[in-house]
């Protein structure tokens, strides 16, 4: 029986792109809910992201005013923005399922 192990891997990898590039229409901005899980649970393991970014962009002072008026996090604003972008260009995470690793 011939091996389709490739195959598979491969259409997988093509319904995860698929699904990265859906949104709603209303607001291509949505978190997919599969990262608003992750940045709700408190046993999340976090790590260091550390890029140099232009100054005139602001992005730290906009980063705290975002956080003054949500609550949210800094981490997680962040998280979510370049989530929201990575998915939008085809680039999910490849998430484990729960019990497996």
């Amino acid at each position: 029986m011939p091996d389709h192990s490739h195959h598979v891997r491969q259409l997988r990898d093509l319904a995860d792109a698929l699904e990265a590039q859906s949104r709603p229409a209303g607001d291509p901005f949505t978190p997919h809910p599969d990262t608003l899980n992750i940045i709700s649970n408190r046993h999340t393991t976090r790590g260091q992201l550390n890029y140099a970014v232009p100054e005139d962009l602001q992005l730290q002072r906009r980063i705290r005013r975002y956080n003054a008026d949500s609550g949210l996090q800094h981490g997680d604003i962040v998280a979510l923005a370049l989530d929201v972008f990575l998915r939008a260009q085809g680039y999910p995470p490849v998430l484990r399922q729960r019990g497996l690793k």
